[in-house]
C-alpha cells in the first residue's frame, strides 16, 4: 500500500521503505523558531510523533510529573516508529527532515503531528491564531545514495547556506541541525547514524565532504529541484 498526497501541484507516493527529503516552511515566511526553547520544543515533538500511535498527546506528556514521564518515554520508546530520521535542520522559518517511511501513511501522520502540535505550543505562547503552517508540505523520494549524501550535505548546510551562521567552524556546534550528532557531539535518540555514515570511513571524511561544498551551495542553482525552496 502507499499513501498519495497532493504537493506542489503534483502527486507524490509515499511509499514505505522508501527515503524522502521532507520540507515545510511557515505561512508568508514568518519566523517561527524565535528562541532556543522553541528549537528545542520542535525537536521534543519531532521524538515524542517519531511513534506509532502514542497513547496521549505530547502536550499532556510535558506536564507530568518527572517519574511518570520516564515511565511514558520509556515504554514509548520500546513502540513501533512510523519513521527513521537520518538528518534535519530547523531554519528559522522552515525545516528540513531527511526520513524513510516505515510504516504506510508513517510520513503523513508523523509531519501532521509535529506540525499541529508545534503549531498550537506556538500560537497560544504568541497569543496569535490560524495556520501556522504552509497547507502541505513538500516531499522528494530519494532514488540513489549519491542523491542521499548530497540532500544530507545540503539538510546540514543550511544554515551556512542562509547565512544563519557566518563561519563553517560554527556549524559542528550549532545545535539545530544534525551535523553536531554526526560530529560525536551530541546523541539524539531519534536520529539514526549509521545510514549515512555507511558511506565515510571517518567523520573526519563525513566533514571534510560537508565543508568543502559551503561556498558552492551557497551560490547553488543547479538542484533546485532537491532544495525545495
Amino acid at each position: 500500500m502507499l499513501t498519495i498526497e497532493l504537493m506542489s501541484r503534483r502527486f507524490v507516493p509515499l511509499i514505505s521503505g522508501q527515503t524522502y527529503h521532507l520540507f515545510n516552511r511557515s505561512v508568508a515566511k514568518q519566523p517561527i523558531f524565535t528562541s532556543s526553547k522553541e528549537f528545542q520544543r520542535f525537536l521534543d515533538v519531532v521524538d515524542f510523533y517519531r511513534f506509532k500511535k502514542p497513547a496521549i498527546r505530547f502536550s499532556y506528556y510535558n506536564r507530568l510529573q518527572i517519574d511518570e514521564r520516564l515511565r511514558f518515554i520509556k515504554s514509548l520508546y520500546n513502540g513501533e516508529n512510523l519513521i527513521e530520521i537520518y538528518s534535519f535542520s530547523l531554519m528559522p522559518n522552515h525545516f528540513h527532515i531527511l526520513a524513510k517511511q516505515l510504516h504506510d501513511e508513517g510520513i503523513k501522520l508523523f509531519m501532521s503531528q509535529i506540525q499541529n502540535s508545534y503549531a498550537k505550543y506556538f500560537n497560544v505562547k504568541k497569543k496569535r491564531s490560524g495556520a501556522l503552517f504552509q497547507e502541505m508540505f513538500k516531499a522528494v523520494r530519494i532514488e540513489s545514495d549519491e542523491q542521499f549524501v548530497h540532500v544530507a550535505r545540503y539538510i546540514h548546510l543550511n544554515p551556512l547556506t542562509s547565512y544563519v551562521l557566518r563561519e563553517p567552524s560554527e556549524l559542528e556546534n550549532y545545535p539545530w541541525t544534525s551535523f553536531i550528532d554526526y560530529m560525536g557531539k551530541r546523541t539524539l535518540p531519534f536520529l539514526n547514524r549509521s545510514m549515512l555514515m555507511s558511506h565515510y570511513p571517518t567523520t573526519k571524511k563525513l566533514k571534510k565532504f560537508t565543508m568543502d561544498q559551503v561556498d558552492h551551495q551557497r551560490k547553488l542553482k543547479e538542484i533546485k529541484h532537491l532544495m525545495l525552496e
